[in-house]
């Protein structure tokens, strides 16, 4: 056999027992149809090509899309897309591998999440899926997926109820009910506001009657006559003709002027 042919070969065998794990995933060796319980890490690998071989998995985050009926509490089924975020952990690659194998997908996250979903969904109204409760929903079915998904090796982060589709009815009623909660509101603004406007006229009105009664206070008898005194002092030196009737108490100017 010519050197060339031999070097060939060489590479071929080389290359072919020789692998590369990369950023975001883990090894799991099999050897004679045996798991290594030890995960390979990032970097090469080099491995008997005839006895064994290299499994590779992700452990990055991974995101399953599901589109699934949702049960409500009051017996309602809301159809809805949904993200689960998770991972896998590393060093329980082996053991995913031996007793779930690479479809572990279908075989435990699913299961587990329409079991949670069932159970969480069952407790809340149809409507609070499509309100502030629902990151609450989320929530609840992410913690209870971790409580059986934990010591299996994967993180669930987060759980992402999307397009959230309530039956037609449904959908109607709470449209009809936001929009009367829309009037109410409105209504009881115009209220507060004519309430607003009575409160501030009968403020004025105390304050005109304030300022009048401290007027007619001050109006005196002996003040009324000191005011007297100044009129018929201003009417003895006017220059026009004039005839003055008066009972001491307050004049009465005729025009002279008058025929």
């Amino acid at each position: 056999m010519k050197p060339q042919t031999i070097i060939a070969l060489g590479a071929i065998a080389f290359l072919s027992s020789c692998t590369i794990i990369r950023q975001g995933e883990v090894g799991v060796k099999r050897s004679f149809g045996k798991i290594k319980q030890e995960p390979l890490m990032e970097g090469a690998r080099g491995f008997n090509p005839f006895t064994t071989t290299i499994i590779k998995l992700p452990t990055r985050t991974m995101n399953m899309e599901v589109r699934l009926p949702l049960p409500s509490k009051e017996g309602l089924t809301v159809q809805s897309d949904v993200s689960i975020l998770y991972r896998l952990d590393g060093k329980y690659a082996p053991k995913v591998i031996e007793n779930l194998g690479r479809n572990y997908e279908q075989v435990v996250i699913l299961p587990v999440f329409r079991s949670a979903v069932a159970d969480i969904s069952s407790q809340y109204f149809a409507k609070d899926m499509h309100t502030g409760q629902r990151s609450v929903i989320e929530r609840s079915i992410k913690e209870l997926m971790m409580k059986q998904l934990k010591e299996r090796g994967f993180e669930v982060e987060a759980v992402l109820l999307k397009s959230i589709v309530l039956p037609a009815g449904l959908t109607k009623a709470i449209e009809d009910k936001l929009e009367a909660e829309q009037d109410s509101q409105r209504m009881q603004f115009i209220l507060d506001k004519e309430k607003q406007e009575a409160q501030r006229l009968i403020i004025e009105a105390e304050g005109i009657r304030d300022a009048q009664k401290i007027v007619a206070e001050g109006l005196t008898p002996l003040l009324l006559r000191f005011k007297t005194i100044e009129a018929f002092n201003k009417l003895s030196t006017s220059p026009n003709t004039k005839v003055i009737i008066t009972s001491g108490e307050q004049p009465l100017m005729i025009d002279s002027n008058i025929k």
